[in-house]
């Protein structure tokens, strides 16, 4: 009945206004805009909401989120994943993880880009870990290789990959240097879902790697994230640090478990206590609580069904808006690596040779109801916050992104007309 009053809904009202999917609707040139990101519903999310609501055993992270880690493991190739609230939160979950699995000592070093999204940064600094920043290079916006090799000392532990839009570094050259100074690569993979490197999904590079299920990202939802890794000790070390700090590491079914899946649940856990207590109150970790709802994991099944489409769509709308922004003088859209890379677009990178070019092209998308988005926060050294942790002009390609760089999307929520409605923009532009 529930299933039949959503499929009425919609036929009579089309989806709710909070999901953006552009592709089912008529889009009007004289008023509507053009998205930089969107989810890509149906009323099949809609219907998994409900069931999951009306019909699950548990309203937080339960069932249908234990089965998403795991469908969602076996998509990237990886073993082991744990659903958090959002990306960010993986990348703290995850890095809190890796401190204790490793026993880094505060200061232990991990390099990362000066250029990114500060929750990419943030959880390394939270967690008394060092910073160790490197300048970006203009071929694709990732850090400079040479640069990140340079800057390896006998206390660096990680380099933390977070792949421009989806695009990544030279893969072969990270694995390279990961051997030859026994350090791990870590990826902050909240843009990349979808992107592979010689064939293989680019998860399968690393050791650990986060994802985000944000509404603007590949797949969305509404908020979410994950940890996924080979090694299932740093997956239950995250899971602890993202339930509260609790030993247990009981999921899905196994929490309904009368003696959890440990089968030893009710046992004297705590030698000063004497008596048996409860594994799901004893305490390992200082924690937070990161915790998805269950009707997010009842969505994300229905979203994987859709990335293989999702993937193609973004990749092609991305090729036709660059075929014509390449067209303006003074402009260059950043392209693939490699040859070895197949980039699952998370937007569309365009360099401008001057600031002048930049923001007049930038005004005349918002004019035009095109969203654009700067790359991120440009040179994080520049903010406020982190401006204790180094001197943002030893970093002069990064302190130049946000005069220079912007994005627009590739959402493939957009259909056939607002597609050709951005191209003609441009066009026009060009006149």
């Amino acid at each position: 009945m529930i299933k039949k009053f959503i499929s009425k809904f919609v036929k009579e009202n089309g989806l709710p206004a909070y999901i953006y999917n552009g592709r089912n609707k008529t889009f009007n040139p004289e008023q509507d805009s053009v998205y930089y990101g969107g989810p890509l519903w149906s009323e099949d999310e809609l219907h998994a909401i409900i069931d999951a609501v009306m019909s699950g055993s548990w309203l937080v992270s339960g069932e249908k989120v234990s089965r998403f880690e795991k469908k969602f493991s076996s998509i990237i190739n990886l073993k082991h994943s744990v659903m958090v609230n959002s990306g960010s939160s993986a990348n703290l979950a995850m890095i809190s993880a890796l401190k204790k699995r490793f026993s880094w000592n505060n200061d232990s070093e991990i390099i990362i880009s000066t250029v990114g999204f500060p929750t990419t940064i943030a959880p390394v600094i939270q967690n008394n870990l060092k910073v160790v920043f490197t300048d970006i290079t203009y071929d694709d916006l990732n850090f400079s290789l040479a640069e990140v090799e340079s800057k390896i000392t006998s206390n660096t532990k990680a380099i933390f990959v977070s792949p421009v839009l989806g695009n990544p570094p030279n893969i072969d050259k990270l694995v390279e240097i990961s051997k030859k100074y026994d350090i791990l690569l870590i990826l902050d993979g909240c843009d990349s879902l979808g992107t592979k490197w010689k064939g293989k999904e680019i998860y399968e590079y690393f050791y650990c790697s986060s994802c985000s299920f944000y509404p603007a990202h590949h797949i969305t939802t509404g908020e979410g994230g994950m940890v996924s890794s080979n090694d299932k000790e740093l997956i239950d070390i995250a899971r602890s640090f993202a339930w509260w700090g609790r030993d247990c590491y009981c999921s899905g079914k196994g929490n309904l478990l009368s003696n959890g899946t440990c089968k030893k649940r009710f046992s004297c856990w705590l030698k000063d206590v004497g008596v048996p207590i409860d594994h799901k109150y004893l305490f390992s970790n200082i924690g937070y609580n990161l915790k998805p709802l269950d009707l997010q994991g009842a969505i994300g099944l229905v979203q994987l069904s859709r990335l293989d489409f999702i993937h193609k769509q973004r990749r092609k709308i991305k090729q036709r808006f660059e075929k014509y922004l390449n067209r303006i003088e003074g402009v260059r859209v950043i392209s693939e690596t490699s040859e070895e890379a197949e980039t699952s677009w998370f937007g569309v990178p365009i360099l401008c040779d001057s600031p002048e070019l930049k923001t007049k092209l930038l005004n005349y998308f918002e004019e035009n109801r095109i969203q654009t988005r700067h790359y991120f926060a440009g040179n994080i050294l520049q903010h406020p916050a982190y401006r204790d942790y180094g001197d943002a002009n030893s970093y002069p390609n990064a302190s130049n992104v946000l005069k220079n760089v912007f994005f627009i999307g590739c959402s493939p929520s957009l259909n056939e007309n607002a597609i050709n409605y951005v191209e003609n923009k441009i066009i026009d532009f060009i006149k």
